[in-house]
């Protein structure tokens, strides 16, 4: 496979989920790194010829020769992770590279009474920092909150005990406005402080129901005031926190120099993602594929992976993430299978990536080898629907009528499971009067078979009638007075819950949901419905149009017919010219015409 038809399997699988994606050039180096709410869209529109106008963007594209991606769960942990990867590999494209300052924190100061204020910078002196935030406005939202409900102190003093009780301080303006508690001068104890500061701790953490349950009680009450104005701000402030994910699954200052791999595998291959975690971020991810030679277990397949990644990074992480316990013999790191918390959710993110790089590998191979992928699609078929062969042509027929209306019949062909719109056939109901279903499916099931017998026409390996028992057995009706009920497999599918029935057997077969084989059934019986309905809308207006014009003394059904087929409506004839309707059926009937229709000749 050449780099053109490379980059094209690989944009075909990209996932329409947000995470972050990376342009490698031939060397294998990368060249650029952003960041998408859609994987598949983003990257897809790096392809679009209307970018080439842009000389640079046309030398990035020019030099791609590999494209990789990691998945995420939300914009803000694929903003993040984005910046946290430019920052370390500093790719050539990426010009606006943000340093350590672009996001900001929430910290709670390490002192006796400890402040709680926004800040870009991390220190490491003990305090706890929480973010970092993709919002400033979310930010402004929550220290605004917490200083409404936890009254705190925002003074740089130092309020060591020994400083309280000597009386070094005197309360501030804060104070008085109701702001902070007065701990400066001992009128709130260290217990008491350290009690706000610890329900703050937990907000920031993730427990939010609590402060938003507070704000609806304080909007309503706003709104009861008519204070509608304070109560458009409160809103702003719930929608604000309602949206924003506290529990990043990509960042959290706490968790450092750590790796996480998962494994995913079905008959022949296993797949298997990794990720390097350092100073709260992820900073490397990589896929590996694993073609089974025996009956390797997951065990043994990861822990061969694990290491060989671990040598050839040279890493020396002190702690490894796993989904289940392994036996790493040489390696210095701690085993762990998190239960709760932060690394469960890289582990799931990790987990996550390694589905959709299975999925990717499987999709590319279907475009690479699309006989390969047709043939196994069709070999599921012939096993889920129990048939004798390989159904390569399917037919599948659907009634339509309304209020026993122009009775239709639809037929729709599928070869190789695709539509093959040339052999599609419409039917008008001959023999059946009303809206009798099964005796237009016995009809249209009869004459279809009849014709291809009597042509020496190809016969379908599957029928699919669209409908339950009552059309399933017309149709076998049919087939056996042709003498081609053992010669053609047929079955029904009936609407309200997708089950599918075979002849003499009242017990219906129910596939998932998302089988392959259901889903060609449900392509099949869409297309045979959407066919018959365009067919049986252009008979009722057909019939319209022939209703209004039969009560016209002196216009015949040979002219009626040239009207219908040249106009389509009687609406569309009033409104053509009338030198045009002259010109199609003779100035004598057009008059005869325009007379009943009260309309004027000029």
């Amino acid at each position: 496979m050449n780099a053109t038809e490379k980059i094209k399997s690989e944009l075909q699988n990209l996932p329409d989920k947000p995470g972050i994606y990376q342009f490698f050039d031939k060397e294998g180096k990368i060249i650029y790194i952003g960041k998408a709410k859609s994987l598949k869209k983003r990257v897809s529109s790096y392809f679009n010829r209307q970018n080439y106008e842009n000389a640079k963007l046309k030398i990035l594209v020019r030099r791609i020769f590999e494209i990789r991606h990691i998945i995420v769960d939300t914009e803000s942990d694929a903003l993040l992770l984005e910046n946290s990867l430019i920052k370390k590999y500093q790719p050539r494209y990426n010009i606006n590279l943000k340093d350590d300052k672009t996001f900001p924190w929430i910290c709670i100061k390490n002192e006796d009474f400890p402040r709680v204020f926004t800040t870009r910078t991390r220190i490491n002196d003990g305090s706890v920092y929480f973010g970092p935030y993709t919002s400033a406005f979310t930010v402004r939202t929550l220290l605004e909150l917490i200083r409404e409900i936890y009254p705190l102190r925002t003074c740089k003093l130092k309020l060591t005990e020994e400083n309280i009780s000597e009386n070094k301080f005197k309360v501030c303006l804060e104070y008085h406005l109701g702001n902070c508690k007065g701990p400066c001068v001992g009128l709130q104890n260290h217990n008491d402080y350290q009690a706000s500061i610890d329900q703050i701790k937990s907000i920031l953490k993730g427990g939010m129901s609590d402060v938003i349950n507070h704000l609806k009680v304080q909007m309503q009450e706003f709104s009861k005031n008519f204070q509608y104005e304070e109560a458009g701000k409160v809103k702003e402030k719930i929608r604000s926190l309602e949206k924003f994910q506290l529990k990043s699954t990509v960042v959290n200052p706490k968790i450092d120099n750590l790796e996480v791999f998962s494994i995913v595998q079905d008959e022949k291959n296993a797949y298997v993602n990794y990720l390097k975690v350092k100073h709260g971020s992820i900073v490397q991810a990589q896929n590996v594929e694993i073609v089974k030679k025996l009956e390797e277990t997951k065990e043994d397949l990861l822990s061969f992976v694990i290491l060989d990644i671990r040598d050839s990074l040279k890493s020396d992480s002190p702690e490894i993430i796993l989904p289940f316990i392994l036996h790493l013999p040489g390696i210095n790191a701690r085993i762990k299978v998190p239960e709760k918390g932060d690394k469960v959710k890289l582990l799931e993110l990790s987990l996550r990536n390694a589905k959709y790089f299975m999925l990717d590998k499987k999709k590319q191979a279907m475009v690479q080898n699309p006989i390969k992928a047709l043939d196994r699609k069709l070999e599921t078929m012939k096993s889920d629907l129990h048939l004798s062969q390989n159904p390569v042509h399917i037919e599948c027929f659907d009634n339509s009528n309304i209020q026993g209306t122009n009775p239709v019949a639809a037929c729709v062909v599928f070869k190789n499971l695709k539509p093959a719109k040339k052999d599609y056939r419409h039917y008008n109901i001959k023999t059946v009067v009303g809206a009798d279903d099964f005796g237009s499916m016995k009809e249209v099931i009869y004459r279809r078979y009849k014709r291809l017998l009597e042509e020496n026409e190809t016969l379908p390996q599957l029928i699919v009638v669209d409908g339950g028992k009552g059309q399933l057995s017309s149709a076998v009706s049919s087939l056996e007075k042709l003498n081609l009920r053992d010669k053609i497999a047929i079955i029904g599918i009936a609407k309200r819950l997708e089950e599918i029935y075979f002849p003499g057997d009242s017990v219906p077969l129910y596939l998932d949901k998302n089988s392959e084989s259901l889903k060609v059934i449900q392509a099949l019986r869409n297309e045979a419905h959407r066919f018959g309905i365009n067919f049986h809308r252009q008979k009722r207006s057909g019939s319209m149009i022939s209703s209004e014009l039969e009560t016209i003394s002196g216009i015949g059904d040979k002219t009626i017919e040239i009207l219908i087929a040249k106009f389509g409506s009687v609406e569309s004839l009033k409104k053509a010219r009338y030198s045009e309707v002259v010109s199609t059926i003779g100035e004598k009937k057009a008059n005869l015409m325009w007379k009943s229709f009260n309309l004027k000749t000029t």
